[in-house]
């Protein structure tokens, strides 16, 4: 699935810091923890929570945010609709990394149990 190159430059632009807290919103107000949203983005990206804290403070863009990351080499694994596109036909590297992440914390939202977001059983 092609997007189109101004959504991918939106994309791109997004201060990590800005979504954070609709982040651990999303899932404190489904009965998840702060702690399992940074256990999510610690196992797709490598950032442990002080990393998390730096970013925020730095007020890094999405594009910044992912290429300090270390994706985890299961995240091929996460499949799926979200935002209206299915991930596994999104071609720009970026955009796909953000939708890997908006799809594990939607599945934390869920309820998923974290071996399954995870990507471990």
């Amino acid at each position: 699935m092609a997007t189109t190159p101004e959504h991918d430059a939106r994309v791109a632009s997004i201060k990590f810091f800005s979504v954070y807290p609709h982040y651990v919103n999303k899932v404190e107000k489904k009965g998840r923890t702060k702690e399992e949203l940074h256990q999510v983005i610690e196992w797709l990206t490598g950032f442990n929570e002080i990393d998390i804290q730096k970013l925020i403070d730095e007020k890094v863009t999405f594009a910044t945010f992912f290429e300090r990351a270390t994706l985890h080499p299961n995240a091929s694994l996460i499949k799926g609709v979200i935002c209206g596109y299915r991930i596994e036909e999104i071609e720009t590297p970026l955009t796909k990394q953000c939708r890997y992440l908006d799809k594990l914390i939607d599945e934390l939202a869920r309820g998923r149990k974290m071996e399954k977001i995870l990507r471990t059983a």
